[in-house]
């Protein structure tokens, strides 16, 4: 995992980072997207990395950004932005502190809530109506919340948070993802009345040209 759009600004990938935020911005004017989550299907198909250089653009372009690891069998937003994993979301779940630990990063306009200590009951955590709360009390601090979930087909984590919150980002890897899940993925999240907002593709061959246009 990396954060090219630090790293890397000028990049293709950091360029089509920006198209995605943009394409997300303007996908309901009437009714903007203050909340969203990003999954996949199935694991390593770029979720993780997708959804931490979004919020680096989203926080580069001035909104104030809050990005939640919810992870909670594999978190690893901590790791990326060289923050600790705890305390986090699941001591503000089990009322072990009031206000959300948010930890500041290196971006201006970006903060990381972080998985904290790993629960045995992830799926139940996510399901509690201590969550509704949580919300509340990031999306009053935030323009934009971005989450990262689990992937969608291996446990039911992302469809139970997708369904509280303003719509869901599905990540496909090129040449990875198979179809069949995929559409799986798809279906779990229609059938929990998640509002699913768009599908983004990781790894997908560079166009040349593009390439030499932002060089």
């Amino acid at each position: 995992m990396s954060l090219i759009t630090l790293t890397d600004p000028r990049s293709p990938a950091s360029e089509a980072y920006r198209t995605l935020r943009t394409n997300l911005s303007f996908y309901s004017l009437d009714n903007p997207i203050r909340t969203l989550v990003v999954t996949s299907p199935s694991a390593n198909e770029g979720k993780s990395t997708t959804v931490a250089n979004l919020a680096v653009t989203m926080a580069q372009s001035g909104r104030r950004t809050i990005l939640v690891d919810c992870d909670l069998r594999r978190p690893s937003l901590h790791d990326l932005f060289g923050a600790t994993a705890e305390p986090g979301f699941t001591n503000l779940v089990l009322n072990e502190i009031e206000s959300p630990p948010l930890q500041a990063t290196q971006v201006e306009n970006l903060w990381l809530l972080p998985s904290g200590p790993k629960p045995p009951n992830p799926a139940d955590m996510l399901g509690s109506k201590r969550l509704d709360q949580i919300l509340e009390q990031l999306t009053a601090k935030a323009d934009i919340v971005l989450f990262d979930a689990p992937p969608a087909v291996a446990v039911t984590d992302a469809a139970i948070l997708g369904a509280k919150v303003d719509g869901v980002l599905l990540v496909l890897k090129a040449g990875t993802t198979r179809r069949d899940q995929a559409e799986r993925a798809k279906e779990l999240l229609e059938k929990a009345k998640v509002r699913i907002v768009g599908v983004t593709l990781t790894n997908a061959p560079r166009d040349g040209h593009v390439e030499g246009y932002y060089g």
